[in-house]
């Protein structure tokens, strides 16, 4: 509350306190004011009233009656009412006493009750007045768009109060969504409940309704997706409560409410760590992050920044994404020891110069180009970059003996049919092969898309539905798999802490998606309508492109780790020497040959390099 309007309302309460203590004694002594006993008593107060009121407005403000915004009063601020005015009442009773000049006992009695009634009114008035410009406003307004709330627990409840309260918003909640039986048919906050989660559709139609919103912030992220699922149905926009622990004090700030997105609609179970596991190997060492600055790269960032290392290195060739996690991270960690590095990893001399300078303990290698189609186009790109930028690194941690290396791979290594899936299956290969001889323990991490990261799917569908239209989709079939970034990056952690050497780790990306039906779902999330307000166009599959993505290669089998999403695949190459010397090769042909001998090559490299666009079903027993 501004100071202005506090001292107004300390100025009112003077005044209630006052007119309070009046009308307790003609209250006493039955309205006759010209009665000895009343004149008596009104003397004894007019000797002490300035006293009186200074006592109760020191204890009004200890109480901090002056904090709370009183358009959203509710029975918490009523009982500090209550409470204060018992408090300041018992205090002028004492000091009366010791004063030897007692008012009748009743009089106490009926002061402190009249102080609530004055006192609270004048605070609730305000309140009400609020409710009732809510009302009015939404009543007059013809476009007041009609919310349907799913949820009628306590964040529910919340929700319709802060719609209430914001009339500006011209949102008015007019129905209630609640699977619980007994609420059927109840008024909530004067909002109805009227069926249960499979009544959506129905009461949304016949209650024409322009915006869903679930306010359930503690169930699980699987049955959100089912109500989610259920809601998409209707042409409502769609918004979510974020989870309890994003609300604060258990209030929900209409702020807070977000529109639903796609990691919605994956409906899963928040990642499950071992903190004291990852702690081990991360806490107090030398971490640098590769390609710090992409969209894996800087995650990884912010989440080993919170394991407290040592010391944290970003090293980037492109230096606006790496000053801008650089800040982020100096912002939120004031006492976090970073270091910036610019460099690329092709660069073998100034990789090794790092390396022997800043001596990390623990690498994680996200630097890697991974658009399929630009890699298509680019091979030699693609090698030089993934296979020998990868080689650099991998050497130097080698010969300055790193503790641990962590590669982040990528599905589109198994039973490759690009240029991009090639190189990073060679990437495998480097680390599968020189751990055996090697101080240094090298894994990989293999998973599928993240949603959101640079280039994905999700940013150019957003990016095309903005304009317009059309969204495009290479084919009715494709599939893939995806994760978010940051639970992507915990299980690429976790992984690490797993390492023993050697292994190449996949993740469990949980069910594939297709890509069609994620383009329709992004085109409902955003207010229309697929194929209506935005059309959708295929285009048909891309240079190097699958339908189905794989995470295993038939001959390495898994096996199960203590990490329900994380799996290990049995090594399956360990020359190194051998390795080496077909790289030489393709060092050779990237220097003299043709983009078609360079593919022709990696064949002999990646037996299961595919060049055709020939599709493999996906072994859904995989994981």
């Amino acid at each position: 509350m501004k100071g202005k309007v506090r001292f107004i309302l300390l100025f009112v309460d003077a005044a209630l306190i006052n007119l309070s203590f009046i009308i307790s004694l003609l209250i006493r002594f039955d309205g006759n004011i010209t009665g000895q006993s009343f004149v008596t008593y009104l003397m004894l107060y007019m000797e002490y009233y300035i006293y009186i009121t200074l006592i109760k407005l020191i204890i009004f403000l200890f109480s901090k009656l002056y904090k709370p915004v009183w358009k959203y009063a509710s029975i918490g601020e009523l009982m500090s009412i209550v409470r204060t005015s018992i408090i300041s009442n018992l205090a002028v009773l004492a000091f009366t006493a010791l004063r030897g000049d007692m008012f009748p006992k009743s009089i106490y009695i009926l002061v402190t009750l009249v102080d609530m009634t004055l006192v609270g009114g004048v605070r609730f008035s305000y309140r009400v007045g609020v409710a009732l410009g809510s009302y009015l406003f939404n009543n007059k307004n013809g476009n007041c768009k009609s919310a349907l709330i799913v949820g009628g627990g306590d964040a529910g409840a919340m929700v319709i109060r802060e719609y209430k309260n914001h009339p500006q918003l011209n949102s008015k909640p007019v129905a209630i969504i609640d699977d619980d039986i007994s609420k059927q048919g109840k008024l909530i906050n004067g909002v109805p409940v009227v069926g249960t989660r499979k009544d959506i559709p129905k009461v949304a139609e016949e209650l024409n309704i322009d915006e869903i919103i679930i306010a359930m912030p503690s169930v699980r992220r699987r049955e959100i997706k089912e109500i989610v699922e259920i809601a998409k149905t209707t042409k409502c926009k769609l918004r979510i409560v974020p989870g309890m622990f994003e609300i604060i004090d258990g209030k929900v700030n209409i702020s807070a409410i977000r529109d639903v997105s796609l990691e919605d609609l994956l409906g899963r179970e928040e990642i499950k760590v071992d903190l004291s596991e990852i702690s081990t190997y991360l806490t107090n060492k030398v971490v640098m992050v590769t390609g710090g600055g992409g969209s894996i790269g800087s995650e990884l960032c912010r989440q080993v920044a919170n394991f407290k290392p040592k010391k944290l290195i970003i090293l980037d060739i492109y230096e606006n994404n790496a000053y801008d996690i650089q800040n982020e991270l100096l912002r939120k960690h004031k006492d976090l020891n970073l270091k910036t590095l610019i460099a690329s990893i092709r660069d073998k001399e100034r990789i090794m110069e790092i390396m022997e300078k800043e001596k990390p303990q623990v690498i994680f290698h996200a630097a890697a180009h991974k658009h399929v189609p630009l890699m298509e186009e680019n091979p030699k790109e693609a090698i030089k970059n993934n296979v020998f930028g990868t080689l650099n690194v991998v050497q130097a941690a080698d010969k300055y003996e790193v503790d641990r290396f962590i590669l982040i791979s990528t599905d589109k290594a198994v039973n490759p049919t690009n240029v991009m899936g090639a190189s990073k299956r060679i990437c495998e290969m480097i680390i599968q092969s020189i751990n055996s001889i090697s101080k240094t323990e090298f894994v990989a991490v293999r998973f599928g898309n993240v949603l959101g990261s640079n280039g994905s799917v999700i940013p150019l569908f957003k990016k095309q539905i903005a304009e317009g239209g059309p969204v495009t989709v290479t084919h009715e079939e494709v599939i893939r798999y995806f994760m978010t970034i940051p639970e992507a990056v915990q299980l690429v952690i976790q992984a690490g802490a797993m390492a023993k050497g050697g292994e190449v780790f996949i993740l469990d990306m949980g069910e594939p998606v297709k890509i069609l039906n994620l383009a329709e779902d992004l085109i409902r999330l955003s207010g229309y309508e697929p194929y209506v307000d935005i059309p959708i166009e295929i285009i048909g599959l891309r240079p190097g492109e699958k339908l189905y993505e794989e995470l295993l290669l038939d001959e390495e089998g898994i096996t199960a780790t203590k990490h329900d999403k994380i799996f290990i695949g049995k090594l399956t190459f360990t020359d190194y020497k051998l390795l080496l010397k077909s790289l030489d090769e393709i060092d050779r042909i990237i220097k003299n040959g043709t983009d078609e001998e360079l593919k022709e090559y990696l064949k002999t490299i990646v037996p299961n390099y595919r060049k055709s666009e020939k599709t493999r079903k996906i072994n859904a027993s995989v994981i």
